[in-house]
Order: C-alpha cells, then sequence, then structure tokens
C-alpha cells in the first residue's frame, strides 16, 4: 500500500518539477484511481503535497533569480481570497460532478499541452507592436517587472482563477498559470516555471488546511505522498534540464488524456 502511495507522490513531483503545472492537477487523479479515493479524501492530502513540493521548487529557482517573487505574491494573495470560495463549491457537489469536471479539465490541458508553443519569451524579432500587446514587461536591465495597472489586472485574475480552482478540484492551478505568464508576460519559460511554483506553493497550502477542517486526512499516507513528492520535485529538477521542453509537453499531454478517459469512464459507470 505504502509502496503505491510513494510511486503516485514520486510521480507528482516529478511532473510538477518539469512543468511547473501538471503534478497538482494529476495528484487528486492519481489518488482517486491509485487509492480508491473520492475527491473531496484525495484534495487536502494533494495540496499538502503539492504545496510542500512547490514550496522546495520555488525556493530553489529563488536561488538562481529565476522567481519573480512580487508577482508571485500577488497571484497567490488574490487566490487565498477565492480559494474558500472553490471549497464550498466542491462539498457541495457530487463526487460524480468532480470527476467529470476534472476530466474536462484533464481534456482541455491536454488540448493546449498539443496545441501551444512553447514560448521562452518573445522572440528576438519582436517588434515594438508586439511588444505593447503584453500587459506585463520585464525591465531588460534588472529582469524585474514594470508594473502598470493592466499588468497587475491580469495577473490578479489567473491568481483568482487559481484559487477558485484549487479549493474546487484540490489542484495547484499551475495548468492556468503557466498559460496565462505565457500570454501576459515576456518570461522565460524557466522564470514561468519557477514563478508558478510560487502561486502553487502560497495557494496550495491554504488550501490543504482549510480542506483539513471538513475531509480529515489520513496522516501516514499524507506523510508518504508528500516525502515522495518532494523527492521527485528534487530529481524532476535535474532531468527536466536534459529533456527536450516540447517533449515533456507532448507526454504529459499524452498522460493528461489517459487519465481524463479514466475519469469519464468512472463517471459513466455509476
Amino acid at each position: 500500500m505504502l509502496t503505491v502511495v510513494a510511486a503516485l507522490g514520486l510521480i507528482v513531483g516529478v511532473i510538477l518539477a518539469l512543468t511547473g503545472a501538471g503534478g497538482g492537477v494529476l495528484a487528486v487523479p492519481l489518488l482517486v484511481f491509485g487509492l480508491h479515493q473520492t475527491v473531496q479524501q484525495a484534495a487536502p492530502i494533494a495540496l499538502l503535497a503539492v504545496g510542500m513540493a512547490a514550496t522546495l521548487g520555488a525556493a530553489l529557482a529563488h536561488r538562481q533569480g529565476d522567481l519573480r517573487y512580487k508577482a508571485a505574491a500577488l497571484m497567490g494573495g488574490i487566490g487565498l481570497i477565492f480559494s474558500p470560495v472553490g471549497l464550498w463549491l466542491a462539498h457541495r457537489l457530487d463526487p460524480q460532478w468532480l470527476n467529470g469536471l476534472f476530466a474536462v479539465v484533464l481534456l482541455w490541458i491536454a488540448r493546449q499541452s498539443f496545441r501551444s508553443q512553447l514560448n521562452p519569451g518573445l522572440p528576438a524579432e519582436a517588434n515594438e507592436t508586439d511588444l505593447a500587446l503584453l500587459p506585463c514587461m520585464r525591465d531588460d536591465q534588472s529582469g524585474k517587472f514594470i508594473w502598470t495597472l493592466p499588468c497587475a489586472r491580469a495577473l490578479a485574475f489567473a491568481g483568482a482563477l487559481t484559487g477558485l480552482l484549487s479549493g474546487l478540484l484540490g489542484v495547484g492551478g499551475g495548468f492556468v498559470l503557466v498559460p496565462a505568464l505565457q500570454r501576459f508576460t515576456n518570461l522565460s519559460m524557466q522564470s514561468i516555471t519557477a514563478t508558478a511554483l510560487g502561486v502553487i506553493a502560497v495557494v496550495s497550502w491554504f488550501g490543504a488546511f482549510h480542506g483539513l477542517k471538513t475531509a480529515g486526512m489520513d496522516w501516514q499516507l499524507a506523510a508518504t505522498f508528500s516525502a515522495a513528492a518532494l523527492a521527485g520535485m528534487v530529481g524532476g529538477r535535474g532531468l527536466s534540464k536534459r529533456m527536450p521542453a516540447l517533449l515533456i509537453r507532448r507526454l504529459f499531454g499524452v498522460l493528461s488524456v489517459l487519465v481524463a478517459l479514466l475519469m469519464l469512464k468512472s463517471v459513466f459507470a455509476q
């Protein structure tokens, strides 16, 4: 039993390190199918493990100067406001509806993984018109954001959606954050991943503690799952430097489809 739990946690940590997004959204389905838990039971365990792994990843990225901590603080703070709304909804919806919603989210993520291009910032030939379309721009010398109202508004919207989905589905929300940061900023992919991890850490810890009040937690299971996720985060960071980023996205898309199909099968089997 604990071997299976550790294996699932390791998978979550590795994917979180590679994508900055996928580990959180796959944690709950893995617990649901691997350990036969409901979404409500799995959510606090998943959020605790993802919060711990994301905190470690964000701290390591900050040491390397990749984390945009002010942007992460803004999005995380807004996410904390909306997370209780998602929690309130989660405990009033039928588990089968949550499974179905999870499957739809995973299929959308897979579609984005296959369709969207990796965006390590704007291309070198980007002109002034291209730059003007982005609400959030970095200063070329400091690497920090040039803060404007459109930039704060765009990041706040991403944070709100992240918090809502975190409470509702027990996910970190990186699958929202990474595309949003690609769309709204000219950050490198490395910095996008690091900043997403910072937000995920804030929102996940909050969601985990609030989820405990209503769902309870199997602490032995949670400790094993979380420790394995931390190990996966450490190992995944080294692996991410050797794997092509496009290959990572495609493999994650395939995994998302497979998990979504399993969840849809459970919905229609009832």
